[in-house]
């Protein structure tokens, strides 16, 4: 990952952090979408600078950053294209080269925790081919769990349904693999951190 360009969020009043990250991402989803290989792959990975970490949340900032190997690879994706409609706010930076110090290399890949007692029921009438609320009885034992892994709010195109994309950073010392999903994100590949 040589190249970067950011984006910064920037909320206001009438329109929510959270809301524009719903947004926004779905914007960046859809145009890392058009660039995938036969296998889904993209060659685009996202990192979020100012995300935090703590025991009981965690945040993901008002940053995003797309890096590529090559400039050319962030030019055909177009971010101020993608996000024309979204102008009034973010803020989108023109394409730099990474710096040479770095702070270390992150993953920030998908993560879905096991939490949702109807989701998981649904699941399982659906594969156990029994009736939904029979499967519900199973996970009425089920504690409530907290979630500490910052999400976003995206609504599925194909099936018009809304679910969170939970993301997970982890901090590791090596870079690895170049291969990003169509939300930017890898459970192997890193991005540097700067």
């Amino acid at each position: 990952m040589r190249f970067y360009l950011e984006i910064t969020l920037l909320p206001n009043p009438e329109v929510g952090i959270n809301f524009l990250w719903s947004k926004i991402f779905q914007q960046i989803h859809l145009g890392l979408v058009e660039m995938q290989d036969e296998q889904g792959r993209v060659l685009i990975g996202l990192s979020f600078p100012e995300y935090v970490t703590g025991e009981k949340f965690s945040l993901l900032g008002g940053k995003l950053r797309l890096l590529a190997k090559d400039e050319e690879t962030l030019s055909q994706f177009n971010a101020s294209h993608c996000l024309a409609r979204l102008s009034d706010y973010v803020h989108c930076t023109s394409i730099r080269p990474v710096p040479e110090k770095l702070t270390g290399y992150a993953i920030y890949q998908r993560e879905q925790p096991k939490s949702n007692k109807e989701r998981l029921a649904r699941r399982y009438a659906k594969r156990h081919n029994e009736d939904y609320g029979v499967a519900l009885l199973h996970y009425s034992e089920m504690a409530h769990q907290t979630i500490a892994t910052p999400f976003i709010r995206l609504k599925s195109l194909s099936g018009g349904n809304e679910f969170c994309l939970w993301i997970k950073k982890t901090v590791v010392t090596e870079p690895s693999g170049m291969a990003f999903s169509s939300y930017g994100l890898s459970a192997v590949s890193t991005v540097p951190e700067f």
